[in-house]
Parts: structure tokens; C-alpha cells; sequence
């Protein structure tokens, strides 16, 4: 071995150049601008990390780029956390990025959180003081941008839904420098106008930084201080802004904030509708049941009809069994009156006197004398014979 150094391979070097990057920052985060951005085809973001002195190949796979909720784009400030690395096949170090935001987020995020702790602290958020919406609200005022598709979103839903409310756009800035204050005006001027039911503030979704005017304590204090019932429809489903925790009322969307407005109609409706159904259907059952009652009517007048027809001859059946009934009642009478004379007959005092007996009475057509010890000599009796009477005397009595 000669005292020269020892030679090794290109990738014996850049071997040892990763292990020592790669063994040495695990996790870094860093800062800088956004140059040279692509999203090809695979779904991985490339760009380049700079600032005024350097600048890093920086790599963000798709697997952990969908996570971003807006891409990145040239010349945006922004903080990268991730793992360097070396690129053996060039020999370049870069950053493989897992997260990614905007710079300045954190301090936003911090503020966000220092106003809420404040105006909680105050009973902004308090659910006593959170007022339900109108049943059927007749006017509807809007604040927020003229130009944008949230204005857009709640016209098309409120002129079909609810076609008869009067709407009250006050336009406003919805980001960007001055846009707090533009809002806070707004509703201010709108509780001035009058006549209002309801007011829906927002706009669509966007940032942090895009939806920051709704985190200020100039727009929270306006809500606060409205005397109308405020719907917050800031469009970003998953975050909450300030505005949310203040209004009355929080919708998801600006579409979904005039749903709500037209809610109580539609149902309303609805329930006019079910009712007309269940009227109509009782309705039927009745007339179904009278239609019913009355075929059983004429039913059963058809029959009383041909019964009534057929009364005459019923009539004339029942005199002739009537009249041969008294017949042979009749003859059955006569019968048994000549059965009962026939005995009569035969018991008859008249049947023994034409045998030659007499009956002797004290008196003419008195009662018969049975025993002569009734008599004394002398006495004058009448005797009844068959034909006639005579008058004679006792002389003599035998008993």
C-alpha cells in the first residue's frame, strides 16, 4: 500500500454521502420558495426548495400530496416536513416531503386560537344567546362577493325554493386586505335597512389565508352585535371560522345556508301536500263506502219491488186458503154441534114424555116433583105430557 489516499468508486461515495445525510436528518423542516413546480401524470408533485443562497430538489409522492388541500405553485412561500435523502442514481440530495403548507400558517393558526379563547371568554359562542331562524322568512339579506359562485349557489336554490322571498345583496370583499372590515360594515348597514328576517355571510371555500377576514374579531363583534338572525355559509365543510362560532346558525356552504332558509317552507309544503293525500284518500273511503251502501240499497229495493209484485197473487193465495180453512173449520164445528145435539137429544126430559111419562110440577113449567113426600092430600099439581098440560088434585099419597 502506497501512502497515497485510498481510491474508492463514485458509488462508494455517494454511498457514504447517504448513509451519513440519511442517518444524520431523520425529520427536518424547512422553509423556502417554490420553483420549478410539476404534477405529472404519476401524481407526484417535483420543485425546487430555495431561497436566497440555496436551493433543494424537493419530491412530495402522491400517497401524501392528496392530503394537501391546494397545490402548491411557483414562487409560494412554504414549509416542508420530510425525510432528506440522497439520489444515488445522480447523486443529488433532496427532500422527500410527507407535509406540506403555507408559510405563516402556524402564526395563523395561533391567532385563530388566541381569538377564540378571547370572545368564548365573553360568551360570544354561548348557546343562550343563539336566536332559531324564522319559519317563513319573507326578506333575506346576503353579504358577500357579487362576482363569486357563492351568490350564484344561493340564488339558484332560493328562486326555486322559495321564489317569493325578497333578496338584499350587499356585496363585499371576501379576502384580501380590508375584506374584514367590509363585512363587518355590511352588516351593520343591512340591520339599518330594516325589514330584514334573516342574513346569510360567506362566501366560497378557499384556504386558511382566503378565509381569514372571517376569522376577525371586526367581523365576529358585527355578527355579534346584529340584530337579525345570521347564518354563517363560509364552503369549507371540515374547518370552522370564527363567523361559525358566532352566528346563529352555521351552514357548510353557501348552498346549504339557503336550504336552510327555505327549509320551514319546503316543509310546510310538504305537509300541505301529505295532507291534500290523506284528504283525498279519506274522501274516496267515503265515497267508496256510500257508493257501496247504495248498491246494497238497490239491492235490496229490487227485491221489495218484485216482492210487491208478487203481493197481488200472495193476496189472492192467502184469501182461498183462508176461505178453505173457515170450510173445514166449519164443517169440523157442524159436526161436533151435531155430535153434542145428538147427545143433548138423548137426555132430553121431551124424549121421555113422548114414552108416555109425565113431568109434575106445583107450577105451570115448574121444576119436576121427584118424591111424593113433598105432597099432601089435596094439593093441585100441573101435569106436563107430551102435547099439553093438565091441571088435577091429590087425593091420596103412597110413599
Amino acid at each position: 500500500m502506497t501512502g497515497k489516499s485510498q481510491i474508492i468508486t463514485v458509488s462508494g461515495l455517494v454511498a457514504l454521502l447517504q448513509e451519513v445525510v440519511e442517518s444524520n436528518f431523520v425529520t427536518v423542516t424547512v422553509e423556502g420558495e417554490i420553483s420549478n413546480f410539476a404534477s405529472p401524470a404519476s401524481g407526484h408533485w417535483y420543485f425546487t426548495l430555495k431561497d436566497s443562497g440555496s436551493q433543494l430538489r424537493g419530491v412530495m409522492f402522491r400517497s401524501r400530496n392528496r392530503l394537501v388541500d391546494n397545490p402548491p405553485r411557483d414562487g409560494m412561500q412554504v414549509v416542508c416536513t420530510g425525510t432528506v435523502t440522497v439520489y444515488v442514481a445522480r447523486g443529488e440530495m433532496q427532500l422527500v416531503v410527507d407535509s406540506l403548507e403555507q408559510a405563516g400558517r402556524g402564526q395563523l393558526q395561533v391567532a385563530f386560537e388566541a381569538l377564540k379563547e378571547k370572545l368564548a371568554g365573553e360568551g360570544f359562542f354561548a348557546a343562550e344567546r343563539k336566536r332559531p331562524l324564522p319559519n317563513f322568512p319573507k326578506a333575506v339579506g346576503i353579504v358577500t362577493s357579487a362576482t363569486g359562485a357563492a351568490i350564484h349557489d344561493i340564488l339558484n336554490i332560493l328562486r326555486r325554493r322559495a321564489p317569493d322571498v325578497h333578496l338584499i345583496l350587499r356585496p363585499v370583499k371576501v379576502q384580501g386586505e380590508g375584506a374584514a372590515k367590509e363585512i363587518a360594515t355590511a352588516i351593520e348597514e343591512l340591520n339599518q335597512y330594516g325589514g330584514l328576517d334573516v342574513l346569510i355571510v360567506g362566501r366560497g371555500g378557499g384556504s386558511l389565508e382566503d378565509l381569514w377576514a372571517f376569522n376577525e374579531e371586526v367581523v365576529a363583534r358585527a355578527i355579534a352585535g346584529s340584530e337579525v338572525p345570521v347564518i354563517s355559509a363560509v364552503g369549507h365543510e371540515t374547518d370552522y371560522t370564527i363567523a361559525d362560532f358566532v352566528a346563529d346558525l352555521r351552514a357548510p356552504t353557501p348552498s346549504a345556508a339557503a336550504e336552510l332558509v327555505a327549509k320551514n317552507r319546503q316543509e310546510l309544503e310538504a305537509h300541505i301536500d301529505h295532507l291534500i293525500m290523506r284528504l283525498q284518500s279519506r274522501i274516496d273511503q267515503s265515497l267508496s263506502l256510500v257508493s257501496e251502501r247504495l248498491s246494497s240499497l238497490e239491492g235490496r229495493l229490487k227485491l221489495a219491488a218484485r216482492d210487491f209484485k208478487r203481493l197481488p197473487d200472495d193476496i189472492t193465495d192467502l184469501e182461498k186458503g183462508l176461505a178453505l180453512a173457515m170450510s173445514a173449520r166449519m164443517r169440523e164445528y157442524t159436526d161436533s154441534l151435531g155430535l153434542v145435539a145428538g147427545r143433548l137429544h138423548a137426555l132430553s126430559p121431551l124424549l121421555q114424555l113422548e114414552r108416555g111419562y109425565v113431568i109434575a110440577s106445583h107450577e105451570q113449567g115448574g121444576s119436576g116433583l121427584v118424591s111424593a113426600d113433598t105432597l099432601e092430600p089435596g094439593d093441585r099439581l100441573w101435569l106436563r105430557f107430551a102435547s099439553g098440560q093438565a091441571r088435577t088434585h091429590i087425593e091420596e099419597i103412597d110413599s
